[in-house]
């Protein structure tokens, strides 16, 4: 280290992980001039053999598959989580020209509103949809 340089220290969180390390960097006449090498060490080495946490490794989200269905829009509004239902192999037996076919996540609360507000009839389950007959007005 040469006379006027100070040597700066800083923690840092790099995206990789959620493990503190630490950048060094050399005040020069002024400027910093960050030792990219032994910065970029330490950031690897805060990477490496990282256990998972616990609850990410024991937490599993499913989402509604919908193999079956044709999901064409939003039934109410563009994101409703009800969708009006196109025709599939699954679904054109509960087709009908009365009635508009619409499947929600089964057990949501939208599927509960649709049912109390339009007297959606069921008429399948699948893939964790259920799917309604909804008479047009």
């Amino acid at each position: 280290m040469q006379d006027g340089q100070v040597i700066e220290i800083k923690q840092q969180t790099p995206d990789c992980a959620m493990v503190p390390c630490m950048s060094l960097g050399v005040w020069a006449g002024g400027t910093m001039k960050p030792l990219f090498g032994v910065g970029l060490v330490l950031v690897m080495a805060a990477c490496q053999d990282m256990p998972l946490e616990t609850e990410a490794a024991d937490t599993v989200i499913v989402s509604p598959t919908h193999d079956n269905l044709r999901l064409m829009r939003g039934y109410r509004s563009t994101d409703d989580d009800c969708q009006l239902t196109g025709e599939t192999a699954f679904t054109i037996d509960f087709l009908d020209d009365a009635a508009d076919l619409v499947s929600c996540p089964s057990g949501s609360d939208a599927a509960q509103s649709l049912v109390d507000m339009y007297d959606a009839r069921q008429v399948a389950e699948t893939g964790g949809y259920t799917v309604y007959s909804v008479p047009r007005r």
